[in-house]
């Protein structure tokens, strides 16, 4: 799921204050504690061949986040793509696969414990 910034809902505007909300934009129910995260991203990077090995091939953390500036592509595990660009607001259930389309930087809150482990794993693949 992802929204625009213009298509959450505006529920007080006074001057110089805008307020929106979008309501039922995922569940944290049990996940623990939430780490907040800045990723910047080049273009061409596909997370595909770093979650092999995990549960399905994918990463199986929650994420909601917001995209200052690029535009990313998830692929669930049934091949359903969602692309998502600057100025939207997004949530990535478990279970995707990343590919960024043009450099981007997103700012993220995902369960420490999962994404963590997903990192870890990521690491691991790469050797660092």
């Amino acid at each position: 799921m992802h929204l625009a910034k213009d298509d959450v809902d505006i529920k007080m505007q006074i001057p110089g204050a805008v307020l929106r909300q979008q309501l039922d934009f995922g569940d944290a129910t049990g996940l623990g504690k939430i780490s907040g995260e800045y990723f910047s991203l080049a273009a061409g990077v596909d997370t595909t061949p770093l979650f092999e090995g995990l549960h399905g091939n994918l990463c199986q953390c929650p994420h909601w986040g917001f995209v200052l500036r690029g535009r990313i592509t998830t692929t669930d595990a049934a091949g359903a793509q969602e692309t998502v660009k600057a100025n939207d607001l997004f949530y990535w259930p478990p279970g995707h696969n990343v590919k960024v389309e043009e450099d981007a930087d997103v700012v993220m809150f995902s369960p420490q414990h999962e994404h963590t482990h997903v990192i870890d794993h990521m690491k691991a693949k790469v050797g660092a």
